[in-house]
């Protein structure tokens, strides 16, 4: 069966040809372009530009989801900006993950096309470069993959989710919540 995939995910016009564990990609494909793919982390796929056909599994691509203990890695570390996506009263009736910025889903889209100066000025952080690694984060893990592809469909390369979400978070770090 045929797909097309044109973008707004990955700002590019990309030709698939699918089977159920084969994609043939018949452009090049640009970083973002592999971000996109990396959510098929079962499939291989192949590209074809013409010379002979070349192998590469998604599955070698890092994943899109991060568990709780790289989530705890990477905040001490501080190699990456966690963007917690929920309403701002969720995170007062809840709490937060320490040392994530809060930037609502609603105001993601925009938020990333800020100044980084404006970014911090209302966010409180740092803005994340469209290099840098960005995790993302919620209650369950549902908004923080829609933030996801709202990144990539900006040209962030580097994006990942903590699918386990506040929850998650909540319960191994034995946080008591509001119920």
């Amino acid at each position: 069966m045929a797909l097309h995939v044109c973008s707004r995910l990955t700002r590019s016009c990309v030709r698939v040809v699918a089977s159920r564990s084969v994609i043939l990609v018949t452009r090049p494909l640009t970083s973002s372009c592999w971000t996109h793919l990396r959510c098929l982390q079962h499939t291989r796929v192949i590209r074809y530009d013409g010379a002979p056909l070349l192998n590469f599994s998604s599955s070698s691509q890092p994943s899109i989801d991060v568990s709780y203990e790289q989530l705890k890695k990477l905040l001490v570390s501080r190699s990456s900006v966690v963007i917690d996506v929920r309403e701002p009263w969720e995170l007062r009736e809840y709490g937060n993950i320490q040392g994530s910025i809060n930037v609502p889903l609603g105001q993601l889209n925009g938020a990333l096309q800020l100044k980084p100066d404006e970014f911090k000025e209302k966010y409180g952080g740092d803005m994340p470069s469209q290099s840098q690694n960005i995790v993302f984060t919620c209650l369950a893990g549902v908004r923080s993959k829609s933030a996801l592809e709202a990144a990539v469909s900006l040209g962030y390369t580097k994006v990942q989710h903590f699918p386990g979400g506040w929850q998650e978070w909540a319960e191994r770090e034995l946080i008591q919540t509001k119920e």
